[in-house]
């Protein structure tokens, strides 16, 4: 089985759509995505991964499923360094989280007290939990680290979601701390992740990246991908964002 996982076009937070740039990388995967045989289509409910998914789906003559848990990652938490209002979960300074070694643990990155407090866990748990039921629906069933292959199949599931969001599955998926995805990866807008099962003895499948944040619509059409996610490459640029 096949996933891949895009992120929203360049957004308009304001008004949780897509800014004129985010329109027009939306096109651009479009014209990639319908050369794809796409299985299914999944869709978080909020507005800016709706309207990157209402192009492809509009040229496939297609409906996507809805799924509340493929919404960005919830998680609110009071971080270190701000204190006068929460802050989304996954976006610490490094001098704060690389600090903390629960951070890189798999099993206890949400332990930590701002994490636990801001109920991180079990917002994840949500969130891979309804990843899981979707997975098994397919054939693939959750088995401690791995996933047995009861119903294995060359499907493609493609899921229109959002970077933390897009973290916290594969995150899942590779079993690995969701803390690194977060800070050590960047999927630009409208990107595709592409992550494939492997069975290599059968019954019993993983899931590894062939492909992260792939841009390649963008580049075949002299497109320059947004810089949304990002932060500044060097502290002394003006125009490029601190925090």
């Amino acid at each position: 089985m096949r996933l891949l996982i895009v992120r929203h076009a360049d957004p308009d937070y304001e008004k949780d759509s897509l800014t004129e740039k985010g329109w027009k990388e939306a096109q651009l995967l479009s014209k990639r995505l319908i050369k794809e045989e796409i299985t299914e289509i999944y869709v978080s409910p909020l507005g800016r991964a709706k309207d990157t998914a209402s192009l492809t789906l509009e040229k496939l003559g297609r409906e996507a499923v809805v799924y509340d848990w493929l919404q960005e990652f919830p998680a609110r938490i009071n971080r270190p360094d701000v204190k006068d209002r929460k802050m989304i979960a996954w976006d610490w300074l490094p001098e704060d989280w690389m600090r903390e070694p629960k951070f890189f643990s798999a099993e206890h990155w949400s332990e930590q007290e701002n994490m636990r407090e801001g109920k991180a866990g079990e917002l994840y748990r949500e969130v891979t939990e309804g990843f899981d039921t979707l997975l098994k629906t397919q054939g693939y069933v959750r088995d401690g680290l791995y996933y047995r292959a009861v119903r294995p199949n060359r499907r493609t599931l493609l899921f229109f979601c959002h970077f933390g969001l897009e973290c916290v599955l594969l995150s899942h998926l590779l079993n690995v701390s969701p803390m690194i995805f977060w800070h050590q990866l960047c999927a630009a807008p409208s990107s595709v992740t592409t992550v494939y099962s492997e069975e290599r003895r059968e019954g019993k499948a993983i899931f590894r990246v062939s492909s992260f944040g792939d841009l390649s619509h963008l580049y075949a059409a002299g497109e320059t991908p947004s810089d949304s996610a990002r932060f500044c490459e060097t502290f002394d640029c003006p125009y490029e964002r601190h925090d």
